[in-house]
């Protein structure tokens, strides 16, 4: 299978796997047009479904590390039918391939500790492709980094993305529209919140100084609760209210 390259010129007419269409669909390829001459590159399979790669230079990635130098992998997302193919590994080679030609330090993604947790890479298939842990947040997301050149100093976490913290009482939700589906449903747990009298604050990201600075490692969706990380998982109405120890009628 072949693999498509996702750019300002062709991304009207293409889709963009995580999102086939809609409203969804528009503020993703929105959020991508502003980051293609930033470095941003999207590769997606030719066959229609869940397999892509999307990345960009450390410098401009919309999370708080310090990786100057480096590659920084938005999402590799292969699933469905087209998993257990080989795509993630021809996808992470072309990363690998193109952050050589940049003369890049290497590539560094997130991770879960110990596990695969949604929106996040698998640590299993990393370590297997040679990647180290660089850093380790308090929550629990790691910093992986697989190096290209020898004797470079590993990336690491901001002390806000390290130790996640804010100093509010109530939900504070911190999100960005990298992924396509926090415009669907962010509006849906604000209404849910507001009728049933939860304590919720929404903080929309929406340039790359801000998402650098936000007190969490993962800025796509960042949710907290008196204070503590509670989840970078998208959450629908119905569970957010399980988190809020609601229970519908």
């Amino acid at each position: 299978m072949g693999y498509i390259n996702i750019t300002k010129d062709n991304i009207d007419k293409e889709h963009i796997c995580c999102a086939m269409s809609g409203k969804q669909s528009l503020a993703k390829k929105e959020w991508l047009k502003q980051r293609f001459d930033e470095g941003l590159v999207f590769y997606r399979s030719e066959e229609r479904g869940k397999c892509f790669i999307e990345y960009i230079p450390a410098e401009n990635a919309w999370i708080p590390i310090d990786a100057d130098g480096w590659i920084y992998i938005d999402c590799l997302w292969v699933a469905g039918s087209l998993k257990g193919h080989g795509h993630s590994s021809m996808l992470l080679s072309k990363c690998i391939e193109d952050a050589k030609a940049q003369d890049k330090k290497g590539i560094c993604i997130l991770c879960a500790e110990g596990r695969k947790r949604e929106f996040l890479a698998d640590p299993k298939f990393l370590t297997y492709k040679g990647f180290q842990v660089a850093d380790v947040s308090d929550c629990g997301i790691n910093l992986m980094y697989l190096p290209i050149k020898e004797g470079v100093t590993p990336p690491k976490f901001k002390d806000c993305a390290k130790h996640p913290h804010v100093n509010e009482r109530g939900f504070v939700l911190y999100y960005t529209d990298q992924c396509p589906f926090t415009c669907y449903w962010v509006p849906k747990v604000q209404e849910i919140a507001k009728e049933h009298n939860i304590p919720f604050k929404v903080i929309h990201i929406t340039d790359k100084d801000a998402a650098q600075n936000v007190p969490a490692p993962v800025t796509t969706y960042a949710l907290f609760k008196d204070g503590q990380f509670l989840t970078q998982s998208i959450q629908s109405d119905k569970k957010f209210l399980a988190l809020a120890e609601i229970k519908l009628s």
